[in-house]
């Protein structure tokens, strides 16, 4: 897989391919259908697939914190998209420079001068270009004239209804983590390292791991019953907040997780956290003391639905939710013997290491 940044780090050797432009916020199902696609003729024409995306994404660029939350950090993304058989990604910089070309511009100095295409998948309903011109009829008429393949992407829906990254955040929104997941083919989760915070869960007797987050609107806000998986894979029952924790004030989002029979340390360690219900919207409290009585009310019904899953797992329920993505009886086989307790000590790490983590 290769990361390409920006037209100007294109190689002679990644020219003449078979590509597709999007943003493929959260790599879901539809976005596998267009992949799937794609890899069909790179197989016939025996060259690379690419993926064009953008950073940020063009509504992030106009609308600034009025845009959707994202799904999936850069880093995340690149990740799903090299799994679903991508193996180049350019990522354009959005910047006044490119909003600036026209739809013909844009053609001429990504497509053609830039990655030499061969073939192009897009949405029938894909527009560019500052003149707005730039839409599906374009690029098939270009592409008639520069010998370049342009067909549209095919429709994939679930229930009947045309799977979409904005229906992916209603659901999210919602709680239905086992409908979302359908819809991404995964179920969904919230990524990055542990770093050294305040340690105010400490003195409440709940020590946390905190993942900073991106100063980005949150596609999840709350409290959550949620599995933490460590780096060696192991997985444990846990209480996660995202948000701004407004009883003792934060300017950045965090996701501060609190992992139930466990001890050890942790920093310096990645983590992958997925929600499985949300208990309750955050709440500013008068005190901490206040605070601490109702973690331990949103402990006790973590661990009591938690439980309660862990327990329903036969082997009829544990294929039935494979089939349909749920959590966390699909993705959290937590049986009561894989509860570990051990310790977990971590290797040092730098600043800019976390900065890394938690970047796209």
């Amino acid at each position: 897989m290769h990361v390409i940044r920006g037209l100007h780090n294109l190689r002679a050797a990644q020219r003449g391919c078979v590509a597709t432009i999007g943003n493929f916020d959260g790599v879901h199902r539809g976005h596998q259908a267009i992949l799937q696609q794609c890899r069909e003729h790179a197989a016939r024409w025996r060259v690379p697939l690419t993926v064009v995306v953008f950073e940020p994404q063009p509504r992030e660029f106009f609308a600034g914190d009025q845009a959707p939350p994202r799904l999936t950090r850069l880093r995340e993304k690149v990740r799903l998209l090299r799994d679903f058989g991508a193996e180049q990604v350019l990522v354009l910089p959005f910047n006044d420079a490119l909003r600036s070309l026209t739809g013909r511009e844009f053609i001429d100095q990504v497509l053609i001068d830039g990655l030499g295409v061969k073939h192009l998948v897009v949405g029938d309903d894909f527009r560019f270009g500052c003149d707005r011109r730039g839409d599906f009829a374009l690029l098939a008429e270009v592409g008639r004239e520069q010998g370049f393949g342009v067909e549209h992407t095919r429709t994939f829906t679930v229930d009947d209804e045309r799977v979409s990254s904005t229906r992916v955040r209603t659901l999210l929104a919602s709680g239905n983590f086992s409908a979302a997941a359908r819809l991404l083919g995964r179920p969904y989760s919230l990524h990055g390292r542990v770093v050294r915070d305040q340690q105010l869960g400490r003195t409440l007797g709940v020590p946390t791991a905190n993942l900073p987050l991106l100063p980005q609107p949150l596609t999840l806000r709350g409290v959550f019953a949620v599995i933490a998986e460590l780096e060696n894979g192991e997985r444990y029952p846990a209480v996660a907040n995202v948000g701004f924790r407004p009883t003792v004030g934060s300017e950045r989002p965090t996701l501060e997780v609190h992992l139930l029979d466990f001890a050890g340390d942790l920093y310096g360690q990645r983590m992958t956290v997925y929600p499985c219900m949300r208990l309750r919207g955050e709440v500013k409290f008068d005190g901490l003391e206040a605070l601490k009585a109702q973690i331990e009310r949103d402990q006790a019904r973590a661990r009591d639905y938690l439980t309660a899953a862990i327990d329903g797992q036969n082997s009829a329920e544990r294929e039935r939710a494979e089939q349909d993505y749920s959590l966390p009886l699909a993705s959290a086989p937590l049986g009561r013997e894989a509860i570990s307790s051990n310790t977990i000590s971590s290797d040092s790490y730098s600043a800019d290491d976390a900065a890394d983590a938690n970047d796209g």
